[in-house]
């Protein structure tokens, strides 16, 4: 009987690719169809692209116009008034043959020899300041002073003190029995000086950064190293010193970038490069070029090296700093 039961039943017919098709057509349809946009929306998707115009727009004209700009210059020559004349890469071959840039190059980064300096003494700064005692307000306040005052105020003052004849850093040498040397007049102390000056401008800022971050390093960490036996060195260098690093790679970057440009406290301290070209920095050197010579083409062109240099230092951190967190986790 089960047999001859299998046997009537009607045979199940498989579904086509084709029907499928067109069920899936009939429940589309069927679905309730689209709403069109209203109004509003269509006039907060313009407000929208408005806003986000004006930053794109701001950057094409001023940054990625001159950008090209400068580039197209540096191969001319131009004296920034006339007629460009196309040379190709002539400026570029004269700028790798002028023992000037060449110096003035070394001069740019020796003087980044302050950077670390800086950031160890506004670490050690902010790790004294984080400690609850009376006038560390005032002190904070006092540090910061520099950052916000004019840099052609200050380039001033540092040049009066160093004043090789009644300057006050040689007036305090005299005290201990040293004879002072003329500071900005000396190739051998010229880039030391302004090292100094350099270092006593940024404390201040890297200070306060500093100071932030390890007010925001949670008090847990130290209490269960405390419980784990770990000192005070210990706690510096496993819980301090990793909490703050992102920090210190913003310092480097911008503190990199920054002394590659500097020109003010050169162009007050020392106007004409330091004795035998011992204090002229790349930037100093190209605005000599561009509106001193007239060498519109020649200082474009080693704007464009200045800014391969720095963009390749920049993405060489990045890198590395990318590999150390990744490592680290």
């Amino acid at each position: 009987m089960a047999h001859s039961g299998a046997s009537t039943s009607a045979p199940v017919r498989k579904r086509s690719a084709s029907d499928q098709t067109e069920e899936q057509t009939a429940a589309g349809s069927s679905a309730a169809p689209t709403r069109r946009k209203s109004k509003l929306h269509k006039r907060e998707h313009r407000v929208a692209l408005a806003f986000v115009a004006i930053p794109i727009t701001g950057f094409l004209i001023f940054t990625l116009y001159p950008l090209g700009y400068s580039i197209y210059a540096s191969m001319t020559n131009w004296n920034g008034l006339g007629v460009m004349k196309w040379i190709g890469l002539d400026n570029y071959t004269k700028m790798f043959n002028d023992p000037y840039f060449r110096k003035a190059l070394f001069n740019t980064f020796y003087m980044m020899i302050g950077i670390p300096i800086g950031l160890v003494i506004s670490l050690l700064l902010a790790l004294a300041l984080n400690r609850k005692m009376r006038g560390t307000t005032f002190f904070r306040t006092l540090y910061y002073l520099p950052v916000i005052s004019s840099i052609a105020a200050i380039a001033i003052l540092w040049q009066w003190a160093f004043n090789g004849d009644f300057g006050l850093i040689n007036q305090a040498l005299k005290l201990v029995g040293i004879d002072g040397p003329n500071w900005l007049m000396d190739k051998n102390t010229v880039k030391p000086a302004l090292i100094i000056m350099s270092v006593w401008k940024g404390l201040g800022y890297s200070m306060l950064l500093y100071l932030a971050a390890i007010q925001s390093v949670p008090r847990s960490l130290y209490e269960a190293a405390s419980l784990d036996g770990a000192n005070a060195f210990q706690k510096f260098r496993r819980i301090t010193l990793p909490m703050v690093s992102p920090v210190t790679f913003f310092l480097v970057v911008t503190s990199i970038i920054g002394g590659s440009q500097i020109f003010i406290e050169i162009n007050i301290m020392t106007p004409t490069g330091g004795p035998e070209f011992s204090s002229a920095s790349v930037v100093w050197y190209i605005w000599q070029k561009a509106f001193e010579n007239m060498q519109m083409g020649y200082a474009s062109a080693m704007s464009v090296v200045l800014g391969l240099i720095v963009f390749t230092i920049t993405a060489i951190q990045f890198r590395v700093n990318a590999r150390n967190s990744f490592s680290v986790d």
